[in-house]
């Protein structure tokens, strides 16, 4: 068995008498990078806080490396938990430059090779005398994770670390941030609000709710397999459509889908958009009324005769336009019990 990096036990926080965490559990194995995702408030960022030795708790352990650093009577200082730490706002001294803020953290006689070897993997040889003012957003949070990661850690902690930047940047460093973190092969958390952000990097996603964490696991897996309907919600687009099983079947506006869920159980059907296949047919029992399209593909928004609407990702090559009457197929679904038993796809 893996000894796990992180392990936090039942971890309960609360400020103002207002719970943050309550039973907040999580293993964080060797070399992997575990996303946080979940609504604002949730505590993710109290959860991360706790793991870098910013936040007590009330009640619970945290161990890094099987030293325990929180709960028990323990309460490590940050700086002696060996955990590198990349903030929203990069945090970066302005009155310094880049080596000197990479190598803020490093002690001893090979901190300019710390230094210098580490700016050569963030993509940023030869940067050392400039000045933070100096670099784009990109440049910066590059920075702020070099300076992470130049003391050599057992752990990095992200907070939401592409919140700053534009768009395309984003992108760039979701990929870039993958690349680095297994390259030093160190362990890796990350909070993040973005569903795509946590899906891109992660090799386990936690999906946290109130506090705890309501399912964990790969990406792939929590995506394609979500335990609840709100979960389905937190990681992409989903619509819920309610029905009833008959001989096995249950009846949705979409069309029937199969499920082992026992007859007369009311359910829940949960679909993604990209699981909504339209054709164009004239005598279709929807309607296209509306279409983003991105190149690639194409989003587009159909009517039921009976009302409904619902959201299709496919092909940007399919000839769909506003207007045209379609038939609907569902390619999956997931189907879940109103009663919250487990569901079934």
């Amino acid at each position: 068995m893996i000894e796990p990096v992180i392990s936090a036990r039942d971890l309960v926080v609360s400020f103002d008498g207002v719970p943050a965490l309550e039973g907040f559990s999580l293993d964080v194995e060797p070399g992997s990078i575990v996303a946080l995702v979940g609504p604002s408030g949730c505590g993710k960022t109290t959860a991360l806080r706790c793991i870098a030795g910013f936040q007590s708790v009330a009640s619970g352990t945290i161990s890094i490396r099987g030293r325990l650093v929180n709960g028990g009577g323990e309460m490590v200082e940050p700086e002696k938990r060996r955990v590198g730490m990349v903030f929203q706002e990069f945090a970066l001294f302005p009155h310094i430059s880049v080596g000197e803020n990479v190598g803020y953290g490093v002690r001893g006689a090979d901190r300019v090779r710390r230094v210098s070897m580490t700016l050569r993997l963030v993509g940023l040889d030869g940067y050392e005398n400039r000045f933070p003012h100096e670099l784009s957003g990109g440049e910066q949070q590059r920075v702020a994770l070099a300076r992470a990661l130049a003391p050599e850690p057992d752990v990095v902690l992200l907070d939401e670390p592409f919140s700053n930047l534009d768009a395309p940047k984003r992108e760039e460093m979701r990929r870039e941030l993958r690349r680095i973190i297994h390259a030093t092969g160190v362990t890796a958390v990350f909070v993040t609000h973005d569903q795509a952000e946590a899906l891109a990097i992660a090799d386990v996603v936690a999906v946290m709710r109130s506090g705890t964490i309501v399912q964990t696991g790969p990406p792939d897996e929590v995506y394609g397999a979500p335990r609840t309907p709100w979960v389905a919600s937190v990681l992409g687009d989903a619509v819920v459509l309610p029905a009833t099983v008959r001989d096995g079947v249950a009846l949705t506006p979409l069309g029937p889908v199969a499920t082992s869920i026992d007859d007369g159980v009311a359910v829940d059907v949960m679909v993604r958009p990209e699981w909504v296949l339209p054709s164009a047919s004239p005598d279709g029992r929807a309607k296209v009324v509306d279409r983003e399209f991105y190149g690639h593909d194409q989003r587009v928004e159909v009517r039921l005769d009976g009302g409904r609407t619902v959201d299709a990702l496919v092909s940007g090559r399919i000839p769909l336009r506003v207007g045209d009457r379609v038939d609907v197929a569902l390619t999956d679904a997931i189907v879940f019990p109103r009663d919250g038993g487990p569901s079934t796809t």
